[in-house]
């Protein structure tokens, strides 16, 4: 029996994908990859939605955290970018090498994935494909079956392990034959179609610009990108800002060697994190912002708490005139504003 590696994302056309496969006999092992960059990673649906795949088709499932590989990938990539900070071409090369990886590992005969030629501008083209399969070592092993009968018919297809004529059409960024095709496999509840990438959102992808430009940047710098407000000092300090009880938890257990943490006393706000090259005049400017999103907004005067360390070492506390909307403003880190 003929043995195929699947890319699972959990989303509807990988999933549709398996089944096309599994139609004609052959045996699915499924490979799920997750990164910082996942929209859910964090509460672990990318994962839940593969493994719930994987079970429901009675199919073993490995999924791989690439994190540290793709973000050094997102810092140059060799491909470039799409439209905001997207990589796309250089993440699939990065994927399909640790997939190759596995399918020899495991001693599969191919890979299928559920790319469709023409539903994402960068990656889904012919010719981007032919570079990615290329480049990842895996030339006429890849079978995207979803739109086979667009591409060359792939080494699977000629030894006769795969029956082309079986394999779909598919083409263009309508979701109509795929959402037929689920009906027709009785597949239901399955994830709305939207990226699931974080570096094709434009307001985070101008933050991971932004850091990628002004530091080294590490795993902890990409999750803060994900939470509160977020203010540029200058060029080597940054500040950021809870905007709700969850975030305040979140950026203080981001806190790392070197940052400070600051909090109002007295009345209700934020907890904001300071990171980089801080000087007393960068503190007092970032207890400045923290008053602003806090209850002691439209006070005359309040008092800050400054900590250098998150373990309980007695606070500095600073009596401050909280800024106003018009300052936070323009070092706010948007799109609206320029840093260059």
């Amino acid at each position: 029996m003929a043995k195929a590696l699947a890319l699972l994302s959990g989303g509807l056309d990988s999933t549709l994908a398996i089944r096309v496969i599994q139609e004609q006999g052959i045996e699915v092992i499924a490979l799920n990859f997750v990164t910082v960059f996942c929209r859910c990673t964090s509460h672990g649906s990318c994962k839940l939605e593969a493994v719930k795949v994987s079970e429901k088709f009675g199919i073993p499932i490995k999924v791989i955290n690439t994190t540290d590989r793709f973000l050094e990938i997102v810092k140059k990539p060799k491909h470039g970018y799409g439209k905001h900070m997207n990589p796309c071409i250089d993440c699939r090369i990065n994927i399909f090498h640790a997939a190759g990886d596995y399918m020899r590992e495991i001693g599969a005969d191919f890979i299928i994935t559920g790319e469709v030629l023409g539903q994402r501008p960068m990656s889904q083209r012919k010719e981007a494909m032919r570079i990615i399969d290329k480049e990842a070592n895996l030339t006429g092993l890849v079978l995207r079956p979803l739109c086979a009968k667009h591409m060359e018919p792939t080494i699977p297809e000629k030894l006769g392990l795969v029956d082309r004529e079986k394999l779909l059409q598919i083409r263009g960024r309508s979701r109509k034959e795929q959402i037929q095709l689920a009906d027709v496999f009785e597949i239901k509840d399955y994830p709305c179609s939207a990226g699931g990438c974080l570096l094709t959102d434009p307001e985070f992808a101008h933050r991971m610009r932004d850091l990628i430009e002004t530091s080294d940047a590490d795993v902890n710098d990409v999750n803060l990108l994900k939470v509160g407000r977020h203010f540029k000092i200058d060029n080597t300090t940054k500040a950021i800002v809870g905007r709700n009880e969850a975030e305040n938890e979140r950026i203080a257990a981001l806190f790392k060697s070197g940052d400070y943490l600051l909090n109002l006393i007295d009345v209700p706000g934020p907890i904001t994190l300071v990171r980089g090259e801080i000087t007393e005049e960068k503190i007092h400017t970032s207890a400045r912002i923290t008053a602003r999103y806090g209850k002691s907004q439209f006070l005359p005067q309040t008092k800050v708490a400054v900590r250098k360390s998150n373990n309980g070492t007695p606070a500095k506390i600073m009596e401050i005139v909280p800024m106003t909307r018009e300052e936070a403003d323009v070092l706010m880190i948007n799109k609206k504003n320029d840093f260059n």
